[in-house]
């Protein structure tokens, strides 16, 4: 597994205490890195997409910059009082990948009020719902230039710094 890899589930399980706990709010969030350490994340809700356009734009933006791992997460509801953080990472040279999960505690106005720590598991890439975003993507002309355009939309909205290593 890529130390990009490694970093990105500590960083992303901080990132989701601080705004769960500090802000009330558990995004959609996507992130990548690349072999250079940029790191680009953003909401996925901003994007505003069905889910395969959605998927085909993540797929197009881990290839567009050459990512060597993503991360995407979320807020997973069983029932009401019984509410997890997830998320994976997923590295581009590993069959595996990177799955955390934490409970998230709640008061009676629905404000988060805890947060579990982050229970790490490995799994195979294959069984992960957008571990496939590696895979090559076909996409016409109008799409690219849809995504390449929605891309610098999205850009002030979005996260870039380096990674430290």
């Amino acid at each position: 597994m890529h130390l990009f890899s490694e970093n990105l589930a500590v960083e992303i399980a901080t990132y989701y205490r601080n705004v769960a706990l500090g802000h009330s709010v558990v995004p959609k969030v996507f992130t990548l890195v690349n072999g250079s350490g940029s790191q680009y994340l953003f909401f996925i809700d901003d994007l505003q997409m069905e889910r395969a356009d959605e998927d085909q734009f993540l797929a197009y933006i881990v290839q567009e910059h050459d990512a060597v791992s993503y991360s995407r997460g979320t807020l997973v509801i069983v029932e009401k009082n019984q509410q997890y953080i997830e998320f994976a990472v997923v590295d581009e040279d590993d069959s595996e990948a990177i799955v955390c999960s934490a409970e998230l505690t709640r008061d009676m106005d629905d404000k988060p009020i805890g947060l579990s720590e982050f229970e790490k598991i490995l799994v195979k890439r294959e069984s992960i719902v957008f571990g496939h975003l590696y895979d090559p993507v076909k996409l016409s002309e109008e799409k690219i230039e849809d995504f390449e355009s929605l891309w610098e939309e999205m850009k002030p909205k979005i996260l870039h710094r380096t990674m430290g290593v």
